[in-house]
């Protein structure tokens, strides 16, 4: 008889160190990894183009829609060749860790194509979620993300909602689920677009247009 598939713990210092190796190897294998973050539970690979092509097919993701990229750390952007604006660098030093994504320029090959969005760019958020982060690090380079759920389902905020969900490609090593207990409702991290001449809000969410501006006084659009 099979084994139910399971989760693993992911919550105490010990549970997130014990965690780390058969992550690591799991991501490197190009497989996809269920996560806690600071707002629901994420699906992410590799940044590498066959492993984000499988997260596409098991998300049932549109063409239209990209990822984003999660790092730990600055260096994590240089080697990506992403670049940060005057406007993000000056965000990023007051909100980065936190609940803000902006959407960077560069990457050229090295960022899968399905990363990138329809102005060029690539979305990026430093997680402020220490187990997370943790995790990234030893891993060594950033990680995608996208919110796990099918579609037209909410966004989980438990693992046993994504075993639930996903069991079959649980139990066929596929997809591994990292246990951070359940997550509290939060908004989404707003995402602001640092392509053009001025910054511009795309998406409303955790931190105000008007705490943005502290920072960024021409910014565009509200949240």
């Amino acid at each position: 008889m099979n084994a139910e598939p399971r989760a693993i713990p992911f919550w105490s210092p010990a549970e997130v160190e014990a965690s780390l190796s058969g992550t690591i190897d799991h991501l490197r294998d190009g497989r996809i990894l269920a996560y806690p973050t600071e707002t629901v539970y994420g699906f992410g690979t590799s940044a590498e183009h066959a492993a984000v092509e499988s997260l596409v097919t098991l998300k049932r993701r549109p063409p239209a829609k990209p990822f984003l990229l999660l790092i730990a750390g600055s260096d994590m952007l240089s080697r990506l060749g992403l670049t940060l604006t005057p406007a993000a660098s000056r965000l990023a030093a007051r909100h980065w860790p936190g609940p803000l994504t902006l959407v960077l320029p560069g990457g050229t090959n090295r960022v899968p194509a399905r990363l990138r969005g329809p102005e060029g760019g690539v979305a990026v958020r430093w997680t402020p979620h220490e187990a997370l982060s943790r995790m990234i690090r030893a891993f060594g380079d950033a990680i995608t993300s996208t919110s796990a759920n099918l579609p037209g389902l909410p966004p989980a905020t438990t693992a046993t909602e994504i075993v639930r969900q996903w069991g079959p490609a649980v139990a066929r090593g596929v997809l591994r689920v990292l246990d951070g207990g359940r997550l509290d409702p939060s908004l989404p991290s707003t995402v602001v677009d640092c392509m053009g001449r001025r910054p511009r809000v795309i998406r409303p969410g955790a931190i105000t247009a008007a705490i943005l501006r502290e920072t960024v006084p021409d910014l565009v659009g509200d949240a």
